[in-house]
């Protein structure tokens, strides 16, 4: 077990070092639309979407930090940030959901 979960370790810090590769895709993202994009494409924002989208903003906007130094190094360290962030959070509630059902 130890070793499965070191595996998957050494997997997931590989992919945080790689999420700037990104950066290097021309255009946008795909499906990681605001509604101004989603009303250029379609012509429309979709009601349920308008409504929604004000509810919650994103701590790092664009994988971006705050000040806009836009150089490639700063987004690099921003996606990886963010890549880490991510991990742990849904590693932190896998974890704590995983020790929740075991004890039950």
């Amino acid at each position: 077990m130890e070793k499965i979960i070191r595996n998957l370790s050494i997997g997931l810090i590989i992919l945080m070092i790689f999420a700037p590769l990104g950066l290097l895709a021309v255009g946008e993202t795909f499906g990681e639309w605001g509604p101004e994009e989603v009303k250029e494409k379609l012509g429309f924002v979709p009601p349920g979407l308008e409504e929604l989208s004000d509810l919650w903003s994103a701590p790092m906007p664009d994988y971006a930090f705050a000040g806009g130094d836009e150089s490639m190094t700063m987004s690099s360290v921003a996606y990886i940030l963010s890549a880490v962030i991510g991990v742990v959070v849904g590693g932190g509630l896998l974890y704590f959901i995983g020790k929740k059902a075991a004890k039950n």
